[in-house]
């Protein structure tokens, strides 16, 4: 019997359930059959499972947000801060002598460099996404954090001082920067959305995924404060006057110093991420422990849950249910569901770090930031940081954070398919009159639109793409299609990195960077990207709306239980939960 799993929210229930707010005695039939149709539902739950989707918002739910959260905040910090210091890289390491603008990191190098970092962490989501579900969720949680911290110090470090040694020893810290950073993306989210309760999970999810706004704010916080407290100190001319004194020598410095601080917010989770209980959902439905899962959840929820030892056992001997990945009941029941999550987060994905990683030179392209060659290199540095915070500030934060507000409300299905379409939107009123944009005068309205467009990826898609894999799929599987699915779009982050470095240039020979062969464009590439949210949008339709559901009930493990119930009598030493 599909019974509606919000039935407590009367904002969301089918219009005859509605009636009482019309008449008090109809208030009151209609509590009545919600209380039993609730409880009915329970008796077939496991009731560890149950107390987590009941469970009233308490404070172990926000300690969740912020330990799982602060990873996200490094994770967003590590990735998008590489592309704050390219340039001031290019000017230190790749100096000619007479040229007319400053050094620029050759094609290639640029492209490994922004690159490599999403190979490490597309190979890390799917490796630590399987390794959670082999090995659970919380022994894996902490190695992801001390890789992450280890990798940006040596970032920072990147022996040597020719350019060659420089740029291999830090795309390979990088790479291995990345595949921690991976990892966090399954694990955070399955640990997030099994530990929630089922009306506001996504909020809670989203909220997770929303700390990477910040950690993009302090991203460009960092780099605008080492550049203000440097140039300061060690004032030069810009290049145009003394090309050689126009890159102090302690701009070295800078870049290592803004790479180096993401190992802090890393450090300061650490203790915390390896103290958390492994979630009961992977104990009771993976590890088959019911008597550690009733433990670790009573001192979590501070009550005692019934000991389930002969339903959980019954569980485990339904291999009808207990299928894998590759098998046919898989494909049959969730293959619509994971080509849906991970072709949407491969399409979203090509759009949002094409801009984010490049906003540099779309700011340039449209006069908002000067010529590199009238600043020196810490000015460059500064106004970049300005560009991409203000833009981050303005649209990113905000984005994330309507997405927490609003996802249990409206839901997961309706976010998504308005964030691609206000993004189709706003790409195309950027692209048809890109002219107009560009003229002098109408640059910040350009960047007015372009913040739109990040407002409506964060309030959309980019919070969506994530928080949905984590709650559609089967426990045993869950950070796995989580890890394929995030695997996914950094491939399409891979493809936007790569690609638009080299599309977005001039068509004109003249007027590409050096090093670049001619492109499409700006405005056609934009051209480009307003196409793959369009088929973003397309493929939403093949995934699932989550809102008000328990994890179990949209992954089917509610027949395994059911079943089990059935099969037992409900067995096992059910002792109820009883509030301390």
């Amino acid at each position: 019997m599909n019974i509606p799993s919000n039935l407590d929210t009367s904002s969301s229930l089918p219009p005859i359930y509605q009636l009482h707010r019309c008449s008090p005695l109809l208030g009151s039939i209609v509590a009545l059959l919600s209380s039993i149709l609730d409880s009915g539902m329970a008796g077939d739950q496991l009731q560890v499972l149950n107390a987590l989707d009941v469970a009233r918002t308490q404070w172990y739910h926000f300690t969740a947000v912020l330990i799982a959260g602060m990873g996200f905040f490094t994770d967003a910090y590590d990735l998008f801060s590489i592309s704050l210091v390219t340039k001031l890289i290019g000017r230190v390491y790749y100096y000619v002598d007479g040229a007319p603008d400053p050094g620029s990191l050759p094609p290639r190098v640029s492209s490994v460099v922004n690159g490599v970092a999403f190979v490490g962490t597309l190979t890390g989501q799917l490796f630590f996404g399987w390794l959670g579900d082999k090995l659970g969720r919380k022994r894996v949680y902490g190695m992801t954090l001390m890789l992450m911290i280890a990798a940006a110090i040596g970032s920072g470090l990147s022996f040597g001082s020719s350019p060659t040694c420089v740029m291999t020893t830090l795309c390979f810290f990088r790479f291995w920067l990345g595949f921690g950073i991976g990892g966090d993306y399954p694990l955070s989210a399955t640990i997030m959305s099994e530990y929630s309760n089922k009306r506001t999970r996504g909020a809670f999810i989203a909220a997770v995924f929303a700390m990477q706004g910040f950690g993009i704010l302090a991203a460009g916080t960092v780099t605008i404060i080492v550049a203000t407290v440097l140039k300061n100190f060690y004032p030069a001319p810009p290049y145009a006057i003394d090309p050689v004194a126009s890159t102090v020598a302690e701009a070295d410095y800078a870049w290592r110093i803004i790479l180096m601080f993401g190992a802090v917010p890393a450090v300061m989770t650490l203790y915390s991420r390896l103290k958390m209980p492994e979630t009961a959902r992977y104990t009771t439905l993976v590890a088959k422990n019911a008597k550690q899962a009733a433990a670790d959840m009573a001192k979590v929820l501070q009550m005692e849950i019934a000991v389930e030892e002969d339903k959980v056992a019954q569980i485990a001997t339904a291999q009808n249910h207990n299928f894998g990945l590759f098998s046919s009941a898989f494909f049959r029941r969730h293959g619509a569901h994971l080509l849906g999550t991970a072709t949407c987060w491969f399409l979203l994905d090509i759009a949002y770090y094409s801009q984010n990683l490049f906003q540099k030179d779309i700011f340039s392209a449209i006069g908002w930031i000067p010529p590199a060659s009238s600043m020196n290199a810490l000015e460059e540095l500064f106004r970049i940081a300005r560009a991409q915070t203000l833009i981050a500030l303005c649209g990113t934060v905000p984005g994330y954070w309507f997405t927490v507000g609003l996802i249990d409300v409206i839901g997961r299905f309706t976010i998504q398919l308005l964030g691609f379409f206000m993004m189709t939107a706003f790409m195309l009123g950027l692209a048809v009159p890109y002219h107009h944009w560009t003229t002098p005068g109408n640059q910040i309205g350009f960047v007015v639109m372009y913040a739109f467009t990040f407002f409506f990826a964060n309030f959309g898609p980019n919070s969506t793409t994530f928080i949905v894999p984590a709650e559609i799929f089967p426990a045993r599987v869950r950070s796995t299609c989580h890890g394929i699915s995030a695997a996914s779009g950094k491939l399409g982050a891979i493809v936007g990195s790569f690609g638009f470095l080299y599309l977005a240039q001039s068509q004109d020979p003249t007027k590409t960077e050096h090093g670049y062969p001619p492109g499409i464009g700006v405005r056609n590439s934009l051209f480009v990207l307003a196409g793959c949210n369009i088929l973003g949008l397309l493929c939403t339709f093949l995934v699932p709306e989550s809102k008000g559901k328990s994890l179990e009930e949209m992954s089917g493990e509610a027949e395994e239980e059911a079943e089990a119930a059935a099969g037992g009598g409900g067995g096992g030493r059910s002792v109820g939960i009883v509030p301390v």
